[in-house]
């Protein structure tokens, strides 16, 4: 039997929530203004990602002395954004271990979608149980040094510059599957291309697969993989379960969009969207029909 269940990520989309299938609840939430960056925990782990949930961007300065001002008035579009894929080619920041860039960090927005400002950041070292980075005022004022331990039980630790420091985010590896949040997303058409925050699902680096197949959710088993490969991008699901109507300014739901999940631990779930609004009407509610296979 299918199991309704309800991710309420507010109407203003402010939420993540960390969602387990086994269990079909909410295993830990957060406000997205409660991270800044997250570091790769495990021992080999180098990769360093932006929130995703504030539109955050990067830029390499070219620099090499945090302590000179940077002008960031020519950057223009040739920002970057980490793309939702996941993967680690794809990152703002890139690849820092051979020359170690000072890049300019655009903050990203606020709930109430304001700018939250720019800050340098200058990633020095990682070792299998930490990272080493500094931090600076754009005009290379206020240079900070800060290490974030590894975590060995998550896929990343988060810091937040505005708590100065390590801050609890995702929960332990194997107690969730996916993430029900705001990320950015890059819209190639029409031009120019353009970042844009959508709602959707992510899989938070759980370990989760997942096959998208179109289709009556009643009659999909898990046969149906064998000609819709399982993948492994973070984004998979992603926000286009749902479209939006300019005309009516209202969401409707591609219930015919399925997703065959396998979780870390092996197990096998059918999920389909069936709604965007809460029993109010109130939109940022997503809810899924989910069965075990």
């Amino acid at each position: 039997n299918a199991v309704e269940c309800v991710a309420h990520v507010g109407v203003d989309y402010a939420n993540q929530l960390w969602f387990d299938l086994a269990s079909h609840s909410v295993v830990a939430e957060n406000s997205k203004m409660d991270w800044d960056l997250a570091f790769e925990c495990a021992p080999n782990g180098w990769q360093v990602r932006l929130n995703y949930s504030r539109l955050m961007r990067a830029h390499r300065t070219g620099q090499n002395d945090i302590t000179l001002p940077t002008d960031t008035s020519g950057y223009g579009n040739t920002w970057k954004i980490d793309l939702p894929n996941g993967r680690p080619d794809s990152m703002a920041i890139g690849n820092w271990r051979t020359d170690h860039p000072i890049v300019v960090l655009d903050m990203g927005y606020n709930v109430a979608g304001l700018p939250m400002g720019l800050r340098k950041l200058q990633v020095m070292s990682v070792s299998p149980s930490s990272f080493e980075f500094r931090t600076s005022a754009v005009d290379g004022s206020d240079v900070q040094s800060f290490t974030v331990q590894k975590d060995p039980a998550r896929s990343y630790a988060y810091f937040s510059f505005a708590n100065g420091g390590t801050v609890i985010i995702a929960p332990p590896l194997g107690t969730y599957d996916m993430v029900f949040t705001q990320y950015t997303h890059q819209f190639y058409a029409p031009d120019p291309v353009i970042a844009y925050l959508v709602t959707g699902t992510v899989d938070g680096f759980s370990g989760m697969r997942v096959a998208k197949i179109i289709g009556d959710f009643t009659s999909v088993t898990l046969a149906d993989t064998l000609n819709n490969p399982f993948s492994t991008q973070e984004d998979v699901i992603g926000y286009d379960w749902k479209t939006y109507s300019f005309q009516t300014s209202e969401y409707t739901i591609n219930t015919n969009f399925i997703y065959i999940v396998q979780t870390r631990a092996g197990y096998f779930f059918k999920l389909h969207f069936i709604d965007f609004y809460d029993d109010q009407g109130q939109r940022g509610s997503p809810k899924f029909e989910l069965i075990p296979l």
